[in-house]
């Protein structure tokens, strides 16, 4: 009777069984990808995050968990059942009939693809399809409006279009009066990011950095970095995060602004602040007593720039304007600009020419002066009251130029502060010919980061080789006398598995002429070989 029981289950189950289809559906998006991956503590362990930090791991949308909310809904949807979620995949195993698995795709919109684990279910000509729309996908672009000359100038917008735009790093603006950035439209998004991470007024000892109605001057310069007017005006790193420093007492002249400014940097470091920008500088004081000359300029002199070389050493990155005296008795930049440690920034017309009022170099200082140029005559700047104008000053070519070096650490975050500012150097206009008017030129971030990479993809073990890069149709493979193959597979900046193929000494190349322009990482794997690598694609 047993015997019988059992044969009789055993003539039902396949019934059931193959009633029942497992597939695997595919989400369109992650809940609050930009946020969790500037906070990968609250997405990953700490041993996580140092262990991927040692290898060069991008910490990227796939490390984001799957929504909840998206899985809540179709565990309850009519006859289906989820058995497993994957993050990588951004996708859920479930299991019902055909027909409601089918049906979720039309039911929810979050729903990207579904795909059967009985593939002859797989309709191949929308497979194929959803394949193609892969390489299709759209990376970050703005509409820059009366900010566009401003970063295509230095090719900044190049870094926006491989998704450095700032997210995970962190800024000091270290300036005067702020006010209005808690109120106006132009930085909504920045708040609502939450990337303002902290405030404070060192001049009068108030976390109140935004009713200061002496100067306006902070609220310009941070407008460049990053206000954001939809298809009106884009700072050059919209979504890096932000301390708003108040050092500046703009009614007088006075030593103790270098002090505060010190003291500034000093919290800024404990904060773990990668750059800093100071559209600020110093040279003679109201006390003429206190003034200094020409040949303190020298680097090591002036309080602040002596703490500015400190702070350099401490890691960060300082963006320092170069002053605005090019054509007044004084001439040449002040401090802190004249440090070694900073990069001092110089201003050029908007077609790429010496503007007469920017601060020249001299033999005095350690270091070529200015560092670099960006536009600083006519620069695109949002007022305290919301309006998109223009103003003149190395004030505004520093912060121009600042967040596009927040941007391209964020892109290389295992170089150092010096490492990110020769690259900068060594991409400008006249980086051979050098002058003191206008320093090494207008850099080229495209190229900076190019350059980088290209390097990046030449291992330091020799084990393999990836080239060209940048490359426009084929990428090439050039692998070890030991190794038969391998495989790769190729994901957006967002995570997006996009292509996965086997590679061979035979068989060393694969077809990119598909994807879009931009930035992409490269997973290189088999029993020998586990990289990661970025490529750009022209």
């Amino acid at each position: 009777m047993k015997k019988n029981l059992l044969f009789l289950i055993l003539l039902c189950f396949p019934v059931i069984l193959f009633a029942q289809q497992d597939a695997w559906v595919y989400f369109k998006d992650k809940q609050d990808v930009a946020t969790k991956i500037a906070d990968p503590i609250s997405i990953l362990t700490q041993k996580a995050i140092d262990r991927k930090n040692k290898h060069n791991v991008v910490i990227d949308a796939r490390d984001v968990p799957v929504n909840e909310t998206y899985i809540s809904q179709l565990k309850a949807a009519s006859g289906i059942s989820v058995f497993a979620k994957s993050k990588w995949f951004n996708a859920i195993h479930v299991r019902g009939s055909q027909t409601d698995i089918t049906n979720l795709q039309s039911t929810f919109t979050f729903v990207d693809h579904i795909e059967f684990a009985d593939r002859s279910l797989n309709v191949t000509k929308n497979m194929k399809q959803k394949q193609q729309s892969k390489f299709k996908e759209a990376l970050t672009t703005f509409n820059y409006g009366s900010a566009a000359n401003q970063i295509q100038m230095i090719k900044g917008e190049q870094l926006h279009v491989a998704n450095y735009t700032g997210t995970g790093m962190t800024m000091a603006v270290i300036d005067a009066g702020f006010p209005n950035v808690n109120t106006m439209t132009s930085f909504q998004r920045l708040r609502n990011a939450n990337n303002i991470l902290g405030t404070y007024d060192f001049v009068e000892r108030d976390v109140d950095v935004y009713t200061n109605t002496t100067s306006n001057h902070g609220t310009l310069v941070l407008s460049t970095i990053a206000g954001y007017m939809e298809n009106e005006f884009v700072g050059t790193a919209p979504d890096a995060s932000y301390y708003l420093f108040i050092t500046e007492d703009a009614p007088s002249e006075n030593p103790v602004e270098e002090s505060y400014w010190v003291e500034a940097a000093e919290r800024a470091d404990s904060l773990g602040v990668d750059v800093i920008n100071t559209s600020l500088g110093y040279t003679t004081y109201d006390n003429v007593n206190y003034s200094y000359t020409n040949a303190d300029m020298n680097g090591n002199t002036a309080y602040i720039t002596k703490g500015a070389n400190i702070a350099f050493e401490k890691g960060m990155l300082l963006v320092n304007s170069a002053g605005n005296s090019g054509s007044a008795s004084w001439g040449i930049v002040g401090a802190p600009a004249d440090a070694a440690g900073v990069l001092s920034i110089g201003a050029v017309k908007s077609d790429g020419t010496y503007a007469a009022f920017s601060s020249r170099g001299s033999n005095a200082q350690p270091s070529h002066k200015p560092d670099v140029m960006a536009q600083g005559q006519f620069s695109a700047v949002i007022t305290e009251a919301d309006i998109i104008t223009t103003s003149s000053g190395t004030s505004f070519s520093s912060p121009i130029m600042a967040g596009s070096v927040i941007c391209l650490w964020q892109a290389l975050p295992d170089k150092t502060n010096a490492e990110i500012m020769q690259l900068i150097r060594e991409s400008a206009s006249q980086y051979t010919t050098p002058d003191y008017f206008l320093g090494f030129g207008i850099p080229n971030f495209q190229v900076a980061l190019n350059t980088a990479l290209s390097v990046e993809s030449e291992f330091n073990d020799q084990e393999i080789n990836v080239f060209p890069n940048p490359v426009k149709d084929l990428v090439y493979f050039k692998l070890p006398s030991n190794e038969n193959g391998v495989t790769v597979n190729v994901f957006s900046m967002l995570g997006k598995h996009l292509l996965s193929t086997l590679v061979t000494p035979s068989n060393n190349q694969i077809e990119v002429s598909s994807l879009s322009k931009g930035m992409y990482v490269v997973q290189l794997q088999s029993a020998n070989i586990s990289k990661t690598i970025k490529i750009i694609k022209q």
